[in-house]
C-alpha cells in the first residue's frame, strides 16, 4: 500500500484550514463511498480504508496532531505521510 499523504493547514481570512484528524476522516469517508459503490474487491482501497481506521483509533493520531499543530503555529507547510510498518500505523512529516 502506498503512503497516505495529508496536508493540514491553519485557517486564514480567505482559506478554511483543516487539521490532520479531519483530513484523515475525509479520506476515510472517500474510501468508504468508493467501497460502497462496488469497489469492494479493490485490495488497495480496502487496505487504505483499514489503515485509516487503525490510524484514527491509534495513539499515533494524537501524536501526529500535536506535532502538526506546533509546526503550523510556526507558519510552516506540512505534508504528513501515514503508512503501516509491521501492522502498526506510523507517520512521517515533510516540512517546507
Amino acid at each position: 500500500m502506498s503512503p497516505i499523504e495529508l496536508e493540514p493547514r491553519y485557517s486564514t481570512k480567505g482559506l478554511v484550514g483543516k487539521g490532520i484528524k479531519r483530513l484523515a476522516k475525509q479520506e476515510l469517508d472517500s474510501c468508504l463511498r468508493k467501497l460502497l459503490q462496488g469497489e469492494i474487491y479493490n485490495r488497495e482501497l480496502t487496505e487504505r480504508y483499514e489503515a485509516l481506521v487503525s490510524f484514527l483509533k491509534s495513539p499515533q493520531c494524537e501524536k501526529l496532531r500535536d506535532v502538526c499543530e506546533i509546526y503550523l503555529s510556526e507558519g510552516r507547510q506540512i505534508i504528513a505521510r501515514i503508512y503501516f510498518w509491521h501492522g502498526r500505523p506510523k507517520y512521517q512529516i515533510k516540512l517546507s
